[in-house]
């Protein structure tokens, strides 16, 4: 069957037949119908993140997807049930503990491999297997955007530490800012929509007109250019915001979020950065955070509970707002194609089959 890998000899995405897999007791089969493209694939295929599965000379790329149950194989699953993969694995052979406890997105490193990132073979193939309790089961209307679902979840996940750590008092966020206008920036404006913030920004570096800025001010947020206005800047030109949402990996934004926040307010930091080391003002921080009760918190992958709460989020959006995201579906074979960069292009997808 036809997969997607990348190798250390060619580090560049490409087809490779590899064989159909089996699933063991316990593990379904499941048919790939989509599987979607992000910023962590390309940091994967450069190297600078993830690795490749012990003895193996390829990674199969790949951890949003959608899929339908070829094979149920003995699990409480129905053969042509649509369901969407999780990506957090435990070590074969490592410790369980979190896994056990349902929270597989909170295990250090050592303790897990990722599908299609780091140790494990992802889902950008026409076949996977996996264990049933990590597929989540969607409705049938989902089949063409439900790989949205992967990364809608590691938001919901943010939001949820960002509001655990104003639990010890009441808080009422009305405003909020994306750092980033890529995918994930506008999913995250759209959850953050579906949740009722009264007033959303959306921060980013491009000329108009470009889809991005439209989807933003489609959703009635306010498209803020970083050029135009640093971040330290934003407060007055706009608000200070209750909640900020990075989304960018820029290792800058994550030190300026404390200006950009109000009192009481709480930056969630989801992109990874390279190596990069910034100049700041450290005491001045430092008393942001203490003297206006300030916080940072940073958010790494999602569990089950944040999948079916991404599912619901995707299933809020508008009707419009997905087929916006979604811009661009390529056949396997054009491989090279889906992973090229275009200022047009806000998500890919590799479809595989459809339902």
């Amino acid at each position: 069957m036809r997969a997607i890998v990348v190798t250390p000899e060619t580090e560049v995405p490409h087809v490779r037949e590899i064989a159909r897999p089996e699933p063991a007791p316990g593990e379904a089969l499941v048919r790939v119908l989509r599987v979607g493209i992000d910023g962590t694939d390309h940091e994967v295929i450069a190297g600078g993140h993830g690795g490749y599965p012990d003895g193996e000379s390829h990674l199969v790329l790949g951890h949003e997807a959608i899929g339908v149950v070829e094979d149920p194989n003995g699990t409480d699953l129905d053969a042509g049930q649509l369901v969407v993969p999780t990506v957090r694995r435990p070590v074969q052979g490592g410790p369980t503990t979190y896994f056990e406890r349902g929270e597989p997105d909170m295990a250090p490193e050592g303790h897990y491999v990722e599908r299609g990132i780091a140790g494990e073979h992802g889902f950008m193939t026409e076949y996977v297997t996996s264990p049933a309790e990590f597929l989540v089961p969607v409705p049938p209307a989902f089949a063409e955007t439900g790989f949205l679902i992967e990364p809608i979840s590691n938001v919901e996940k943010a939001l949820e530490l960002a509001r655990a750590s104003r639990s010890a008092f009441e808080w009422a966020p009305e405003s909020a800012m994306v750092l980033g206008n890529g995918s994930l920036g506008l999913l995250s404006v759209g959850l953050l929509d579906a949740a009722g913030f009264d007033r959303l920004y959306c921060l980013g570096r491009r000329d108009r007109p470009d889809p991005t800025i439209d989807v933003v001010e489609r959703l009635g947020a306010t498209y803020v250019d970083s050029r135009e206005h640093s971040l330290r800047e934003i407060p007055d030109v706009h608000e200070p915001m209750d909640l900020v949402i990075e989304a960018t990996g820029h290792a800058p934004h994550a030190f300026e979020t404390i200006d950009l926040l109000a009192p009481n307010g709480v930056g969630a930091l989801l992109g990874i950065p390279g190596d990069d080391s910034v100049m700041l003002d450290g005491g001045r921080l430092h008393r942001e955070f203490v003297l206006s009760n300030k916080a940072l918190v940073g958010s790494v992958n999602s569990s089950v509970p944040h999948f079916r709460a991404a599912l619901d989020t995707l299933a809020a959006f508008p009707d419009w707002l997905s087929e916006a995201v979604i811009t661009d579906a390529f056949a396997p074979e054009a491989v090279e194609s889906a992973f090229e960069s275009d200022e047009g292009r806000i998500k890919s997808a590799i479809e595989f089959d459809t339902l």
